[in-house]
């Protein structure tokens, strides 16, 4: 195991291979016992009864009785978006579109010479958008508003002009439309970006996580090398786009593989393809029809790539050595990916697989199928699911289903989505609530130690000897904590490879 090669910019310069560390008086999720924890090599050496292990020459640092817990991962991430959200005009308030209008309307007021927005969620407003509702209030300032499940952009008539797109009567680009134009918004200056990356990072670091998996929707090998060149506090495999493919297999990159020059700290991720659209956006693709829309163009939601396209795509990236990630939402959408994924004949992580038949479960543990879930999307759309997969929805965010059928679960947040904290993921997958209300579907819920599991890229709820001294040290025990404990989880500290990116000692 590698080391890592520097940390968060509020430490101490560190060298590159850690010394030895000792954390002493630590405590192990659901055992009573203090134990010492040795730390060397990037690597979990021992673990003792406190005041049991020898280490000659370990810096000794005291827990206390803290927590120790494998360091936390998450499955997916658009971390370059979830970076430019702070300097975005925040939408996930507003509950119309004329509400967003208004916002709009005072950043304009403030000076803003145009306008570009995040997170807003028109399931369930009584209003709709329009273009003329933006004209209106931002006249020439171009407005670009990102909904918050990145599946949707509602423009302006000064926008579309900017950016050269023609526009649906409601001013909406939905699915490869809208990614199209968020690849256009991202496009900043490499040293920007990667200081708002790198400020994004050291968040995630503080809430104990030491690794994503990244699917920014452009080629992120030489970004993610220049990145950890420079020092970087997590762990990152990147996603490889359809429109990347090919690249890849030209360099050889495969699943797994580390990025040279990187210290161990990047690696091939696998080959992202999206099926559907999304819920709220009401594109996931779906066996019955949405409620109201009946003659639109996609009643049922929409398939983004044919079956006899997405086969030999996901044959190709898996003779190549490329596990894929397909995105599928709607039952419809996973069903097909499942036979997918059963004419190639390979394994890999269906991702988000919201919706689901109850035999498609079975057919996910049958095939080796990883879910790779986002739990706070059940807290955010339970109203929309309620109302659009009305009569469905005991099978969706099919948890507890999935993993009693034996199905590996790699939980995530699909940042900036939902936040880029594993704590609030694993507070969603036991609790099934949020603010107070009724648990949703609780008989999906799943118990605290599952949870942990399903967060640490492999690596179990407990840390163990002979394991990476990937860690978090937090305050309260993970297996007795409430849901709402569990969702503002204290971190102390949080190591990669034994180095501390994150450290509140």
């Amino acid at each position: 195991m590698s080391v890592v090669p520097g940390v968060s910019r509020d430490l101490d310069e560190r060298p590159e291979a850690p010394e030895p560390v000792l954390l002493a008086g630590a405590r192990l999720p659901g055992a009573a016992d203090p134990v010492d924890l040795h730390l060397e090599g990037g690597r979990i050496a021992a673990i003792a009864p406190a005041g049991g292990a020898d280490a000659p020459g370990a810096r000794r640092i005291e827990l206390d009785g803290r927590y120790v817990v494998p360091g936390l991962h998450d499955r997916h991430v658009h971390l370059s978006q979830w970076a430019m959200v702070s300097r975005r005009l925040e939408l996930s308030g507003a509950t119309s579109a004329a509400e967003v209008a208004e916002l709009v309307a005072a950043s304009v007021a403030e000076g803003a010479t145009e306008v570009a927005g995040f997170g807003y969620r028109d399931g369930l407003w009584a209003d709709a958008p329009s273009t003329a509702l933006l004209d209106a209030v931002a006249g020439e300032a171009p407005v670009v508003l990102v909904a918050a499940d990145l599946h949707a952009c509602w423009l302006n008539s000064a926008a579309a002009r900017r950016h050269g797109v023609t526009l649906p009567d409601d001013g909406v680009l939905r699915e490869d439309a809208c990614f199209a134009l968020v690849r256009e918004l991202d496009d900043v200056a490499d040293e920007l970006l990667d200081g708002w990356v790198a400020d994004a990072a050291d968040r995630a670091a503080a809430r104990g996580v030491v690794g994503v998996v990244d699917y920014e929707m452009r080629w992120n090998r030489d970004d993610w090398a220049r990145r950890a060149a420079g020092g970087f506090p997590l762990r990152v495999a990147f996603g490889i786009y359809p429109q990347h493919l090919e690249r890849a297999i030209e360099l050889g990159l495969r699943t797994g593989d580390e990025v040279a020059g990187t210290g161990g700290l990047v690696t091939v991720g696998g080959a992202k393809v999206i099926t559907d659209g999304s819920l709220n956006t009401r594109t996931a693709w779906c066996f019955d029809p949405y409620p109201g829309l009946a003659g639109h163009e996609h009643p049922y939601g929409l398939a983004t790539v044919p079956y006899d396209e997405l086969v030999p795509h996901l044959r190709r990236a898996h003779e190549h050595g490329i596990t894929p990630a397909v995105h599928a939402i709607g039952d419809r959408a996973n069903a097909r990916v499942l036979d997918a994924f059963e004419a190639v004949g390979c394994t890999g992580s269906i991702e988000h697989a919201q919706l689901l038949r109850h035999d498609d479960v079975a057919r996910f543990a049958r095939l080796g199928i990883i879910a790779s879930v986002q739990p706070e999307h059940a807290m955010d759309d339970r109203d929309v699911a309620d109302r659009y997969w009305a009569g469905r929805t005991e099978r969706a965010f099919m948890l507890a289903e999935l993993a009693a059928a034996g199905v590996e679960l790699a939980l995530g947040s699909d940042a900036p989505v939902a936040p880029l904290d594993p704590w609030i993921a694993i507070s969603a997958a036991v609790g099934r609530t949020r603010d107070g209300r009724a648990p949703w579907h609780p008989e999906q819920a799943i118990e605290a130690r599952a949870a942990l599991a399903a967060s640490t890229n492999g690596a179990g709820a407990e840390v163990r000897v002979g394991g990476a001294a990937d860690l978090a040290v937090v305050e309260l025990d993970p297996f007795a904590a409430t849901s709402d404990e569990l969702r503002t989880m204290p971190v102390a500290a949080t190591l990669v490879a034994g180095a501390f990116t994150h450290r509140a000692l």
